[in-house]
């Protein structure tokens, strides 16, 4: 059975929606937050001494994007993952490594700013930069929808779901219907619903519009 290590309020929400969307049986290993970090024995159990990680039989694996595509691949059949090595698959493995990747650093550092009392001016415009070309590309890869892939739900949707979520936060989706609308179909979703049952929400509530 899959173990998941899942910190609360954080990106491993996800692993638990992919978990419950497939029906999978897992093992949760839920560790609180210590002044908003990591709390240290996490670095017992794995040597970066952040969540999510999984252990499933020898593999002790983390980063979300692995931890997903290796569900999917080992125990979902690629349900959730178009044809690896086809146009719509590279496509689909951009957008999952673009919530990440990409678009992740830009659009957290408003609310790491609200947390400090305020950015540098250079750091500030280059955040709001960034975020308006990648929201406005997100928008238009989302386009009519419902999901980023066309009318089925895929990883890179439940990867997305946390990076939105920080944009939502800083007030960066005011600006986006689409991208509003984007995100609260994926919060309707049956099996995010139940993995924030289970682990609590995506977000500390400490973490304010601005």
């Amino acid at each position: 059975m899959i173990v998941v290590h899942h910190l609360e309020t954080s990106r491993s929400t996800r692993i638990l929606w992919l978990l419950e969307e497939l029906g999978l049986e897992y093992e949760m290993h839920r560790h609180a937050r210590v002044n908003g970090r990591a709390p240290e024995n996490l670095k017992h159990i794995h040597p970066l001494g952040k969540a999510p990680f999984i252990v499933d039989g020898d593999l002790v694996l983390a980063e979300s994007s692995a931890i997903l595509r290796y569900i999917d691949a080992r125990y979902g059949g690629g349900r959730l993952s178009p044809l690896a090595g086809t146009a719509e698959g590279a496509m689909h493995d951009q957008w999952l490594d673009l919530a990440e990747g990409s678009a992740s650093f830009p659009l957290l550092l408003p609310l790491l700013g609200q947390m400090m009392g305020g950015l540098p001016d250079p750091m500030a415009q280059f955040a709001a930069a960034r975020a308006k070309d990648l929201l406005a590309y997100i928008a238009e890869g989302v386009g009519e929808g419902p999901y980023l892939m066309g009318e089925r739900l895929t990883l890179a949707d439940i990867q997305m779901v946390y990076t939105l979520e920080m944009a939502n936060m800083a007030g960066a989706l005011d600006g986006y219907p689409a991208l509003q609308s984007y995100r609260d179909r994926l919060h309707r979703e049956p099996g995010l619903i139940k993995a924030i049952e289970v682990g609590g929400s995506l977000v500390p509530s400490s973490w304010s519009r601005g």
